[in-house]
């Protein structure tokens, strides 16, 4: 409440008396009323933690699901300052090694190229698949000795395309450390006068990368936000889901083996007896692993994970686009009422939460850091991305990939089954669908831009950090209101024929 012209002004609702009246408010449902600006843009922060030991420089994180995250959205999210959390719909190998993947690099790109023997023949221009080179190892394989390349520009001239590949690639004379960051890369094409060249890993000779000047200028052209997610020794911070099993504690082995940096118990209702299992496993094996449990929406979750002894909390149960939980069960939560609620008590023990669900835009994002979320989880915000798994194709003129609630019949089968606690049941119920996301490009380029629609969103509040959000919030300074239907209409585009929407 504040003071003006001799009386009391008391406009909005402190967060408190809005989410105490019975209601189950999603983000759309509730609009902050702006606060005193006294700083530029420039100067929000927006560090965070993402569990108690582990910080990042953005407070994003990619979903663990099998359409959003594998070892390229693990290495998009850590360079620019947030963090990817490989799923678990997969064997332990096969998670293990999408782990060393991302682990292995320190460029901000899985390089996507195709690999041939010195013995093969190259019988099209479809044989470079979406790259314009054509890697030429010893056997065919990664792990060979590198030989040499061929360029497509090259092979589309030569005059007789009917010998071997050995025939006419080029050598390479030079290779670099897998190790080597974007910068070290640079100078080292710049030194040598090369215009491309295979990073190798140190451990076993293997080929991670190849890198061009082609890849330099486009990483230089893209927006620059925070500082990379790196541990002590260089290598990118991943994440990785595990599930409740007893088969579960053999996948959490290759996961620590592979350098993991903070594992989160992927539930769908996380208050279990499983779960609460889990952790006290975890911790008692892993004492120095950070343990992220969820998902929660109640205090009362929330409460008893924390005394478990989790790192972090992963918030939000059936409010996903592709999650029909709340439909079929009839069991959740509005995910504003549920970030406020669990954020409440969580604060006290001093534990991050992570939003999980229903961001769609980066109001969305403002609005679950403001309410207390330290960090927002995104599935749909980033599927269809360059670096979601999956290959695009053409649908209804769109082009897009397929995005799968790991709640999904056909997720299911694959094994995510075990998340609903349905691992066991005869009758397997569905609480997902199978869909499609539009083309976005790629995380690199369009995240930065809507970081910055949330500093703005930030300094239209007054705060110029998530903790200076947080305080406010709790301070009762922050005032909000629930929005009418006709609000919502209101304070989105209307009243126009046709119009296109572009946030950059």
């Amino acid at each position: 409440m504040a003071e003006a012209a001799g009386f009391a002004i008391d406009d909005g609702f402190p967060a408190e008396k809005l989410f105490n009246q019975g209601y189950s408010y999603t983000y759309d449902d509730v609009i902050f009323l702006p606060h005193f600006i006294d700083f530029p843009t420039e100067s929000v922060q927006l560090a965070t933690k993402l569990s108690r030991k582990i910080s990042l420089s953005l407070p994003c994180v990619s979903s663990p699901m099998d359409t959003v995250t594998e070892s390229s959205m693990a290495v998009a999210m850590a360079s620019l300052g947030g963090i990817g959390i490989l799923h678990s719909n997969n064997s332990p190998s096969d998670q293990f090694s999408l782990l060393c993947s991302a682990k292995s690099r320190r460029i901000p790109f899985v390089s996507d190229f195709e690999i041939t023997s010195s013995s093969d023949f190259i019988d099209s221009e479809s044989d470079f698949g979406s790259s314009s080179v054509i890697l030429v190892t010893e056997n065919g394989s990664r792990k060979s000795r590198v030989l040499g390349y061929v360029l497509k520009s090259d092979w589309a001239n030569l005059k007789n395309r009917d010998g071997r590949v050995g025939d006419y690639m080029s050598k390479f004379e030079f290779s670099v450390p897998s190790s080597y960051d974007m910068e070290q890369i640079v100078g080292f094409l710049s030194g040598k006068g090369v215009q491309l060249v295979p990073t190798v890993s140190e451990s076993d000779g293997k080929v991670v990368d190849l890198v061009t000047m082609e890849d330099v200028e486009r990483i230089r052209r893209l927006p620059k936000m925070g500082l990379p997610s790196v541990g002590p020794k260089g290598e990118f911070l991943v994440g990785a889901a595990i599930g409740t099993r007893e088969s579960d504690k053999e996948r959490l082995e290759y996961l620590v083996k592979g350098g993991v940096d903070a594992v989160v118990l992927d539930s769908s209702q996380g208050n279990s007896i499983y779960q609460l299992d889990m952790i006290k496993h975890i911790k008692k094996t892993y004492p120095e692993l950070d343990v992220i449990g969820g998902n929660v929406v109640t205090m009362y979750q929330a409460q008893n994970l924390i005394h478990a002894g989790v790192d972090g909390l992963r918030v939000g149960m059936g409010s996903g686009s592709i999650c029909t939980t709340q439909e079929v069960c009839a069991v959740g939560r509005g995910q504003a009422t549920a970030v406020y609620k669990v954020a409440s008590i969580a604060s006290q023990s001093g534990i991050p939460i992570i939003a999980d669900g229903g961001i769609s835009n980066s109001g969305h994002i403002v609005k679950a850091l403001m309410l207390g979320a330290s960090t927002v989880m995104m599935g749909s915000f980033l599927a269809g991305s360059n670096e979601a798994p999956g290959a695009y194709e053409i649908q209804n003129g769109r082009r897009v990939k397929k995005y799968r609630g790991m709640g999904s019949l056909e997720a299911m089968t694959k094994g995510s089954d075990a998340r609903y606690l349905g691992d066991a049941a005869k009758l397997k119920i569905a609480q997902g669908v199978v869909g499609a996301a539009a083309d976005k490009g790629s995380v690199l380029h369009f995240l930065p831009y809507a970081m910055q629609a949330v500093k703005q969103g930030l300094q239209d509040l007054g705060a110029s950090s998530l903790q200076s959000a947080h305080d406010l919030l709790r301070s009762r300074v922050l005032r909000l209101e629930a929005r009418t239907g006709a609000a919502q209409v209101e304070g989105g585009v209307h009243g126009l024929v046709a119009y296109e929407k572009k946030y950059f």
